[in-house]
């Protein structure tokens, strides 16, 4: 099992560094249990020469991205302001040519961050379910309009093509490349063994509230009719109309300014807003599934388990716990 992370001129170095060591350390957990084909672990370059990371540290590698067949690839996040500039260079090209031939040979390929980036210049992202760092969404999915963005997640697999977002996202991908190669039990030792600790299954938790609606007047009076419907129920068609526009008109809005349908759109405002009062009071769930304007508190479990990837409960005690 030859496992590649990707370094290249900009990249976090953390991202490259860490998914080794976060690999290996994994290694020589699950190999005790089981008799298990070994994992190899390397990291490789456009040239095999030194890459300078993102804090301007200059790294070696093991070895050229040329000379390398692999059963997995992890690509980190990157820091740079000029997209069209980083991702129009003759070595980031390369790579993703590179990319592009070890998936068609069968390689998992997993991006993190802004390395999902890279997937993309290697049309890998093409008709697939991915996702970046909510940040970067809207500029992930104006520069490959083929891509299934899906906002918010943390982790989508599509098609052997993986992708996460947040910068230490390459952690979950070191993970799920481990689920992958060896099965759910060995990646639940390594996670207990490297004391990982499980999260949230998308990005809202960690979002700041009103982020899409900061930038969009006609998302932000959209939120404020939600917010302030309170415990009144509200549906597409009501929200429609008190936006003075068709249900057809605002499903195609939302679609283009956030990727979602309007049903969706409703209950991510009220997950959020829930998610507040989880924080900040001691309101039961029966009373927070009221406020939020769901008929019944099953409703509301099942909405924000959705949102959040656990339970209303969870929830509570794993941001008091970050509190602490």
């Amino acid at each position: 099992m030859e496992v590649i992370v990707l370094g290249y001129d900009g990249c976090l170095g953390a991202g490259l560094i860490g998914a080794v060591d976060m690999l290996k350390l994994s290694w020589l957990t699950i190999s005790k249990d089981e008799n298990r084909e070994p994992i190899s672990v390397s990291t490789a370059s456009f040239d095999g020469q030194p890459i300078q990371d993102s804090s301007g540290r200059r790294l070696e590698v093991d070895s050229s991205i040329t000379s390398i067949p692999a059963s997995a690839v992890i690509v980190p996040g990157y820091l740079c302001d000029d997209g069209d500039r980083f991702l129009g260079t003759a070595s980031i090209d390369a790579a993703a040519a590179w990319l592009r031939r070890q998936h068609a040979l069968g390689a998992l390929v997993c991006g993190s961050c802004s390395g999902v980036f890279l997937l993309g210049e290697a049309g890998l992202l093409d008709g697939r379910r991915c996702t970046t760092t909510w940040w970067r969404h809207d500029e992930l999915r104006d520069r490959y309009p083929r891509a299934d963005a899906l906002w918010g997640a943390s982790l989508i697999e599509d098609s052997r093509v993986v992708t996460a977002g947040g910068p230490m996202s390459w952690i979950d991908l070191c993970l799920h490349v481990i689920r992958s190669l060896y099965g759910a039990s060995a990646a639940k030792v390594a996670a207990d063994f490297t004391v990982v600790d499980t999260v949230p299954s998308t990005q809202f938790s960690y979002v700041p509230l009103g982020h899409l609606a900061a930038s969009d007047a006609f998302l932000l009076k959209a939120e404020h009719i939600i917010r302030q419907a309170g415990d009144a129920p509200l549906t597409v068609l009501g929200l429609a109309r008190a936006l003075g526009t068709s249900v057809r008109t605002l499903h195609r809005y939302l679609q283009r300014a956030s990727g979602e349908t309007p049903k969706h759109f409703i209950e991510r405002i009220r997950f959020e807003a829930t998610r507040t009062l989880l924080e900040t009071t001691a309101h039961t769930v029966k009373r927070l599934a009221s406020r939020a304007g769901y008929a019944d508190e099953a409703s509301f479990r099942r909405a924000f388990s959705r949102y959040s990837g656990m339970t209303p409960g969870a929830y509570r005690r794993w941001v008091h716990a970050r509190q602490k």
